[in-house]
């Protein structure tokens, strides 16, 4: 028999979304904040020069400036105020919680802090983040000033006027990400992420097109990358949808007269724990050496040295060698990040706490071993699947000599956005469904 959950479900429609004022609200919210971010993309820094920056940056489009223009929706490619976008806080949040594994009075915050700890680890991501975003945003104005033409005034008022112009631009995203949070639909940083993926698509898709029609592409790639594309959304969505699901049981309890407990759960496991961690940190390692080298390669290198700029070039997007560093970095990042997510001693602790346990596994040590086993061979098939993903485009890249304009890395965040969002807005139906309920029976009971 199906559950009430399952029952209020089945029965979302048109009408139950009519009625939801507060998720039209909500998802008004969203919108209106998310064009406050795309305009934000399109208001450059002060002392730019757009043209010859226009220039400067198409040379380098292929390397880890293009995969932040990606993510940042245009925005490094105008240079505006937003060009740092959220990455600044997303690594920030990164090392916060790889220190919360590691440095005890972090770890025991985490731990036994409650929601006050929570708050603590917050505001130190913030912190660390206006750091992060100051040391950025330096070396960008540093690097504009000594390019020649780039600046108008090149000096110590334009540095400093960028430092806080791209610092100020990070911290306002980062606060209205989380107003998107608490007052929104979905997360606000992701969505900021999303909403700049999905801005430069119809421009790529647009080019795709122009080339097609000039003959530089024929349309059979054209209609391949297409199908590919649909393909690969379809494998996410199925592999971010499924999970190993653990039966859990606790134990019955007698309390007086009364027998109670006995319950049945299930501890889900994603087979994709790790997200789309593991292919940002995989491009931006990569692509970083390529980016210096292009920035550097008008200066006089050494003799010695003379190498390093065709070893370099062998790092770019459809390279045999790209290929395999991107992938075993893609596995190893898996791996790396899925064990700073899901901790099997504490979850084996926990449930060791509640009475719960795995039939047939005695609580405790065996309990984490066990967890340990399965979450191995989970992120085993997660990481292939990841690694494909992100492999497919670059495969294409190498064989038909075309740039594949939606990387594997922005697909795989695009839909994983995109699901999490609907399940949000599916949430706040099912609360409304069952406010309505409670209603009518608070009535039916006063009439009685």
């Amino acid at each position: 028999m199906a559950s009430a959950a399952e029952q209020l479900a089945a029965n979302l429609n048109f009408d139950a979304f009519r009625k939801a004022t507060e998720l039209h609200k909500r998802i008004w919210f969203t919108l209106w904040a998310l064009i406050v971010y795309r305009l934000g993309t399109y208001i450059p820094i002060p002392g730019i020069d757009p043209v010859a920056f226009q220039q400067a940056f198409s040379g380098q489009a292929q390397g880890i400036l293009g995969m932040f223009n990606m993510f940042s929706g245009g925005a490094v490619e105008r240079m505006a105020i937003f060009a740092l976008n959220v990455m600044p806080y997303i690594s920030a949040s990164i090392i916060v919680q790889l220190l919360g594994t590691v440095y005890p009075p972090w770890e025991k915050l985490r731990k036994e802090g409650g929601e006050a700890g929570r708050k603590t680890l917050n505001q130190y991501t913030r912190y660390l983040t206006v750091a992060l975003a100051v040391f950025q945003s330096f070396g960008i104005a540093a690097g504009l000033s000594q390019s020649p033409g780039l600046v108008e005034n090149p000096g110590v008022f334009f540095i400093v006027s960028t430092v806080v112009t791209l610092t100020g631009g990070t911290m306002f995203l980062m606060w209205l990400g989380e107003q998107i949070t608490s007052r929104g639909v979905g997360n606000g940083i992701s969505l900021l992420i999303f909403a700049g993926i999905v801005a430069v698509l119809p421009q790529y898709l647009f080019q795709a097109l122009e080339l097609t029609r000039t003959g530089s592409m024929n349309s059979g790639t054209l209609f391949l990358m297409l199908v590919l594309v649909i393909a690969v959304t379809v494998a996410i969505v199925f592999m971010e949808r499924s999970q190993r699901r653990l039966l859990v049981q606790y134990p019955k309890r007698q309390v007086g007269n009364r027998m109670f407990g006995g319950d049945t759960s299930f501890l889900p496991l994603k087979i994709n724990t790790s997200g789309v961690i593991p292919p940002i940190f995989a491009s931006s390692l990569l692509l970083l050496p390529a980016t210096v080298m292009g920035f550097a390669a008008t200066a006089n290198l050494p003799e010695w040295l003379q190498w390093l700029p065709l070893a370099v070039g062998q790092l770019q997007h459809g390279q045999p060698l790209f290929m395999v560093l991107y992938g075993a970095l893609i596995i190893f990042f898996c791996f790396f990040y899925t064990s700073v997510v899901f901790n099997p001693e504490d979850t084996a602790e926990n449930l060791r706490k509640y009475g719960g346990f795995l039939p047939g596994i005695r609580p405790g040590k065996r309990t984490a071993e066990y967890l340990d086993f399965v979450l191995t061979r989970l992120t085993v098939i997660g990481a292939g699947y990841i690694t494909l993903v992100c492999l497919l485009p670059e495969g294409l890249m190498r064989f038909t000599g075309t740039q594949f304009y939606m990387g594997g890395t922005s697909l795989l965040i695009v839909v994983s956005v995109t699901m999490d969002t609907v399940a949000q807005i599916q949430s706040h139906l099912l609360a409304h469904q069952y406010e309505g309920l409670i209603k009518k029976s608070k009535l039916r009971g006063g009439r009685r």
